[in-house]
């Protein structure tokens, strides 16, 4: 089922499966920043990743010596979450633990994810609490699929990435879907980054994002047009589309929680990235979306 937040500037739709983002739209354009889920092309629109962010070897691990299978991000964006709370400009989803859940991950848990618009932000935030007796070990994150709003005199090249602060970070490069941990280069992204159908032909390109604050922006010099992803303390991002098929969206995902790298030994308690909960403790994390029209 679909519930909808509104203010002045913007409409955001969301569905209770996944707790996924389906639409945004601006009140003044009309105009939809979130990809529409062509099937033929990528089929989801803005995924929760949960409790993997990315691939696990042979879609498997391990924890106290009993082996899992787990497909790639996790069950959280197949699965229907509960609505909790809803007003006009903000709405709060759960999802607990169930049977069929730790058959795949032995953990008891609360996952909310709460959508909040204030202006022309949207807010996605994230609540883990660990409702087992030991300590709980998860993954979780963002994946939002934004329109690129080409035309006859406007191409995907003449969009680009820019990040802020402007700093060069470290580039983790993937070998197939995995974390190739050796070969990761200090990469410019303090420089503009150039869109392009080839820029994804490795899959997505993955950077290590430190302190707070950072922010990741999607632009282009022809119009007033861009969308500004503040990551916050997320201590990765994904950037990525699908590649040789194309179409005109472009990803900018939030991580805490990362794929498995080339040499995993497929414990849980030894995967890189991860984050740790100790019975009882809370964990939140989140990101925010701000969206400009082209004729701002």
């Amino acid at each position: 089922m679909n519930y909808t937040i509104k203010n002045s500037i913007l409409q955001v739709e969301i569905s209770s499966k996944g707790a996924e983002v389906q639409s945004v739209k601006s009140l003044h354009s009309g105009y939809e920043y979130i990809w529409q889920a062509d099937p033929e092309v990528w089929k989801r629109h803005a995924p929760v990743l949960f409790p993997i962010v990315g691939k696990l070897k042979n879609d498997e691990y391990t924890y106290q010596g009993k082996t899992y299978h787990l497909t790639q991000h996790g069950f959280a964006r197949d699965s229907e979450f509960k609505v909790e709370r809803h007003t006009g400009e903000s709405i709060t989803f759960l999802l607990t633990d169930s049977a069929k859940t730790r058959e795949v991950y032995p953990f008891k848990f609360e996952l909310r994810v709460n959508y909040n618009l204030l202006n022309n932000l949207l807010e996605e935030n994230f609540s883990v609490i660990n409702k087992s007796d030991g300590e709980m070990i998860f993954g979780i994150g963002g994946h939002p699929g934004f329109n690129i709003p080409t035309s006859k005199t406007l191409s995907k090249e003449d969009f680009y990435f820019s990040t802020k602060p402007s700093r060069a970070r470290v580039r983790i490069p993937l070998k197939g879907a995995f974390l190739d941990w050796p070969n990761r280069s200090l990469a410019s992204t303090n420089s503009l980054i150039t869109l392009s159908d080839h820029l994804f032909k490795d899959d997505a390109l993955i950077f290590q994002m430190r302190g707070h604050d950072n922010r990741v922006s999607l632009r282009t010099d022809a119009n007033n047009f861009h969308v500004n992803v503040w990551l916050r303390d997320a201590p990765f991002v994904g950037v990525w589309s699908q590649y040789p098929k194309t179409a005109d969206y472009v990803c900018i995902e939030p991580w805490w929680g990362i794929a498995d790298r080339t040499d995993t030994n497929q414990k849980l308690e030894d995967k890189y990235g991860m984050n740790h909960l100790e019975a009882g403790d809370t964990f939140t994390a989140g990101f925010s979306m701000a969206f400009h029209d082209q004729d701002e």
